[in-house]
């Protein structure tokens, strides 16, 4: 089974492909300089060379704050880009994973969302990866669409990291954190194995795959500084404090009972992830 990753150079794409090659799963990783996934004929000509048997389409715009001034950008790559990498799978018949994100959602109270949770995206980054999900659920039969939340990963930047260096070159002694939004932080190198873990399989559906548990991002950076045995005080703040140019959903916690009815691996706990990353830092 040969297996085409996009983003191949992202925080996630990057641990996809590595945990590809350990399984000796025959695998490409492809980027932004081998193809423009927002122009159909070229993404077609290099997709259709490659003769994959599946697509795990991890390229996207990411930049949530930024998105809000840069609409058009964020919605050709992750929707009409999406579209493209969609209508190719079609045409060569092969399977296609989309990572996508909570943003989806809107503020769904304190209650676990399932996967068919009703959609109501707060931000142009939330709109444009749901437009994805839809371009997908159109144009492909054979598709898994894996929503995840709070990512971080040792290839890229992070929150962990941005923490972890705030806190540890001498320039802070408390950081401001906000306490009023809730979800599941999750280390790419155990999405990446589900991932994979998916793919080669024909269990076709909506996943929600995070590592267990939930917190604030306040509490969040409140362990990292405890694991890593750093003093830095963390304080709470509200996202109106924050005041982002875009809006995040309060309520992040996503339910994994497709993972259960499929007989997939929930993740680790966030803090045992936690813990491991730090170790590669």
């Amino acid at each position: 089974m040969q297996i085409l990753v996009t983003g191949a150079n992202g925080q996630l794409g990057y641990d996809v492909l590595r945990e590809l090659e350990t399984r000796h799963i025959p695998c490409k990783g492809v980027d932004m300089a081998d193809f423009d996934i927002c122009n159909f004929e070229q993404a077609r000509d290099f997709i259709a060379a490659c003769a994959p048997e599946g697509v795990i389409h991890c390229a996207a715009y990411t930049a949530v704050d930024k998105a809000e001034t840069e609409k058009e950008l964020c919605m050709d790559i992750n929707a009409k880009g999406t579209e493209n990498i969609a209508k190719i799978c079609r045409e060569l018949d092969c399977k296609l994973m989309y990572i996508s994100t909570d943003y989806v959602f809107g503020n769904n109270g304190t209650r676990m969302i399932q996967t068919d949770a009703p959609k109501a995206p707060l931000n142009v980054y939330g709109e444009s990866k749901l437009a994805g999900e839809t371009a997908v659920l159109e144009n492909v039969k054979k598709h898994f669409i894996v929503r995840t939340s709070w990512v971080f990963g040792e290839h890229g930047s992070n929150f962990v990291k941005t923490m972890y260096r705030m806190a540890s070159d001498g320039s802070h002694q408390e950081l401001n954190v906000v306490c009023d939004q809730v979800g599941s932080p999750t280390y790419t190198r155990d999405l990446a194995k589900s991932i994979c873990d998916m793919i080669v399989t024909e269990k076709y559906g909506i996943y929600h795959v995070t590592n267990e548990g939930y917190c604030s991002w306040a509490d969040f950076a409140r362990e990292i500084m405890h694991l890593a045995g750093l003093s830095v005080k963390v304080n709470d703040i509200t996202s109106e404090d924050y005041n982002a140019p875009a809006v995040r959903p309060k309520n992040s916690r996503l339910s994994k009972v497709s993972l259960d009815e499929n007989d997939f691996e929930r993740l680790p706990s966030w803090q045992n992830a936690l813990q491991r990353y730090l170790q590669t830092l």
